[in-house]
C-alpha cells in the first residue's frame, strides 16, 4: 500500500513506488543482465521439449541414427546453455537484489544522521534498524521478482509460438490458461499488501523493544524491572508473531490458488494433447512436446504471479521507509540558494569561529515550559545555570544542541541568528555535552580523541580528573571498552565523556550535570580543572551542585519557566531561599 505523499522540508517527496522506482534505477545493469540470463535460461528450458518431441517425429520413427545423434546433441547444448544462464542470471540478481537493498539502507542512514534530525525521534533504535535491514531488503527483493518475472513471460512465449506449430487450439488455450491466472493472483495480492504493512510494522516494533531492552539490561536489573519488561517484550512478540501469521496466510493462500491453477492448466493442456494425438490431429512429437511444454509452464507461471505478492510486500516495506525519509526535520537552517543569503551565513559563521568570542544571547526565548527567556552569556564568561525543573533544562540543551528549534524568540551567537545557520556550523561552535553521553567501543583515549584525533591528552586528562585511571585501569588510558563503557564505573565513564567534550575545545560549551557520578573531592578537581583549563572560553553549566557553582562567574536561576533571580553562588546561598531549597537541599 502507498504512503502517503508527504513533502519534507527541502520539498522532495517520497512515496513506496519512487522508492521501489530508485531501488531498480540504481541496480538497471546487474538487472537487465539477470533478467537477460534467466530469460535465456528459460527460453533454453523450453525448448527441451520441443527439440525432444521432433526428435520422436524425425529420428526415433524415422530411424535415422545419424539424426538421433544430431538431436541429442542440440538437447546436450540446450542443458549448457540453461545451466550456465541460471547460474550468471541469479548471481546478477542477487547483486540487484543486494545492491538496492544498500543503496536504501544508505538512504535511511544518511536521513537519520540528517544534521536537522527528527528522522527516526519517535522510533527505537531497534526499529530503525528492523527498517535498514528487514524492510530495505523486503524492497530490494522486487528486483529480484521483476527479473523472475520478465523470464517468466519469454517462457511463456517460446511455449505459445512453439504449441502454435502444432495446434491453434492448444495455443489458445494455453494463452487464456495464462491470463486468466494472472489476473486472479492480482486480484488476490492486494489483501497481502496491507497485512505486510502491519507485519513488517509489528515486526519492526517489536525488533526495536528487545533492542532497547538489552542495552538496558544492567539498569533493569538494578531495580528488578526484569519481570516487566519480559511481558512487555512476550506481548510485542506476540502481536508480531500474529501478525506474521496472518500475512502468511495470505501470502500462502494465494500462491496455493497459483499452484493449483497452474496445476488445472498443466492438467487441461495435457488433456486436450492426449485427444488430439489420438484422434490423428498431431503426431506423436507433438504430443510429447505439448505435455513437456505443460509441465514447463508451471515454473515460469509461478515466476510471473510471484512478482505480484512480492510487489505487495516490497510497497509495504517501501512505504515504511518513505514514512522515515519524509519525517519533518527537527531544526531549520537549510543553506539557501541565494549568494547574499549564503554570504550572510558566512560572515555569522565566521564571526562565531573567528577570535573565538562565543558570545550567546536569548531574546524572547520560548520553548517547552520557558516563556519568553532573554539571558545573554558574555565572551569567555563561566555561567551556572539551575533549573527548577528538568523539562526546562531539556527544552533549553535541546535548543542549545539544534535538535529543536524554539517556539518563538530566538538565539543569537555572536550576533547571528542560529536557526539562519545550518546546524553542523552551530555545532561546530557551541558544543553540548549531555549528563547521559554515550561512549564509543575501543580505548580510553580514542574515545577523547574522537571529537579532535591531534589533541594534546594531558591537560584535558588532567581536568576530567582521569589520570587516575593509570592506576586504576589494567592499561591505563589504552584500556578498551566495551559497547557504552559499561566497564566502567558510573564516575568513570561521566569523566571520560566530560574529557571528550573538553578535547573539543569548543568556543562554546554546555555542561549537563556533568559531577554527579563523582565524590566531592573528585568534584572539586574537576571543577577547578574545567574553569582551568576554559578560561577565556564561554562556558554554560546547567547543574544543581553547589560545588561546581560556586566556580561561576554568574548563576541564573530558572523557575516557573521565567529567570527569577541571578547573581553569585554566594549571594544567592545568603539571599534567596528559593535558592538555598534547589541547591542545598
Amino acid at each position: 500500500m502507498n504512503a502517503p505523499a508527504v513533502s519534507d522540508s527541502t520539498g522532495q517527496t517520497h512515496t513506496a513506488a519512487s522508492i521501489l522506482r530508485r531501488a531498480r534505477r540504481g541496480q538497471l545493469r546487474h538487472l537487465g543482465g539477470s533478467s537477460f540470463f534467466l530469460s535465456c535460461h528459460q527460453v533454453a528450458e523450453a525448448l527441451v521439449p520441443v527439440s525432444i518431441g521432433l526428435a520422436v517425429d524425425r529420428a526415433v520413427a524415422t530411424g535415422d541414427g545419424a539424426s538421433m545423434l544430431r538431436w541429442l546433441a542440440a538437447v546436450l547444448g540446450l542443458f549448457v546453455v540453461l545451466t550456465c544462464a541460471m547460474r550468471w542470471g541469479f548471481r546478477a540478481n542477487l547483486r540487484a537484489t543486494q545492491g538496492a537493498g544498500h543503496d536504501l539502507r544508505m538512504l535511511l542512514a544518511e536521513r537519520v544522521l540528517d544534521p536537522r534530525g527528527s528522522a527516526g525521534a519517535e522510533r527505537m533504535p531497534g526499529e530503525l534498524v528492523s527498517l535498514a535491514t528487514g524492510d530495505a531488503l523486503k524492497a530490494g527483493m522486487l528486483n529480484y521478482a521483476t527479473a523472475m518475472a520478465i523470464s517468466g513471460f519469454a517462457g511463456v512465449g517460446v511455449a505459445v509460438v512453439a504449441l502454435a506449430r502444432f495446434s491453434l487450439p492448444l495455443t489458445a488455450l494455453v494463452t487464456a490458461g495464462s491470463v486468466l491466472l494472472l489476473v486472479i493472483t492480482h486480484v488476490l495480492g492486494r489483501p497481502l499488501e496491507q497485512r505486510s504493512a502491519a507485519e513488517r510494522a509489528k515486526m519492526a516494533a517489536a525488533t526495536g523493544l528487545a533492542a532497547d531492552l538489552i542495552a538496558g539490561l544492567r539498569v533493569l536489573k538494578g531495580f528488578g524491572g526484569e519481570r516487566p519488561a519480559v511481558r512487555r517484550y512476550r506481548a510485542a512478540s506476540r502481536e508480531a508473531l500474529g501478525a506474521t501469521l496472518r500475512s502468511a496466510a495470505v501470502e500462502s493462500t494465494v500462491r496455493a490458488v497459483a499452484v493449483v491453477l497452474a496445476g488445472g492448466l498443466l492438467a487441461a493442456v495435457t488433456l486436450v494433447a492426449g485427444r488430439l494425438a489420438a484422434g490423428g490431429s498431431i503426431s506423436i512429437g507433438a504430443l510429447i512436446t505439448a505435455v513437456g511444454l505443460a509441465q514447463f509452464l508451471v515454473d515460469p507461471l509461478n515466476r510471473i504471479t510471484g512478482f505480484g505478492s512480492q510487489r505487495a510486500q516490497s510497497l509495504a516495506s517501501a512505504g515504511r521507509i518513505a514514512a522515515i525519509l519524509n519525517a519533518p526535520h527537527a531544526v531549520g537552517g537549510t543553506r539557501q540558494a541565494t549568494e547574499a543569503t549564503e554570504a550572510a551565513q558566512a560572515t555569522g559563521a565566521a564571526a562565531a569561529t573567528g577570535g573565538r568570542p562565543g558570545r550567546l544571547r536569548f531574546e524572547g526565548f520560548s520553548a517547552g515550559t520557558i516563556h519568553g527567556l532573554d539571558l545573554e552569556v558574555a565572551a569567555g564568561e563561566f555561567v551556572g545555570i539551575v533549573a527548577a525543573d528538568p523539562k526546562e533544562a531539556a527544552a533549553l540543551l535541546a535548543v542549545l544542541a539544534r535538535d529543536a528549534d524554539p517556539e518563538t524568540g530566538t538565539v543569537l551567537l555572536d550576533g547571528e541568528s542560529v536557526a539562519r545557520l545550518h546546524p553542523d556550523e552551530t555545532r561546530s561552535v557551541v558544543l553540548v555535552a549531555p549528563h547521559d553521553a554515550e561512549l564509543f567501543e575501543g580505548t580510553v583515549v580514542t574515545n577523547i580523541r574522537s571529537a579532535a584525533p591531534g589533541v594534546e591528552l594531558g591537560p584535558v586528562v588532567t581536568a576530567a580528573a582521569l589520570d587516575d585511571l593509570e592506576e586504576v585501569l589494567s592499561d591505563g588510558l589504552e584500556t578498551r571498552l566495551l559497547h557504552g563503557g559499561v566497564s566502567l564505573s558510573g564516575g568513570q565513564r561521566q569523566r571520560v565523556a566530560l574529557a571528550r567534550a573538553l578535547a573539543a575545545d569548543a568556543p562554546v560549551l554546555v555542561l549537563h550535570e556533568p559531577t554527579t557520578a563523582v565524590d566531592s573531592l573528585t568534584e572539586l578537581r574537576i571543577t577547578q580543572g574545567v574553569r582551568q583549563l576554559r578560561d577565556g572560553a564561554s562556558t554554560v553549566c546547567v547543574t544543581s551542585s553547589p560545588g561546581v557553582l560556586s566556580f561561576c562567574d554568574r548563576v541564573v536561576v530558572l523557575d516557573g519557566g521565567v529567570i527569577t533571580t541571578e547573581g553569585t553562588h554566594e549571594e544567592l546561598v545568603g539571599s534567596h531561599p528559593r535558592y538555598r531549597e534547589l541547591v542545598l537541599a
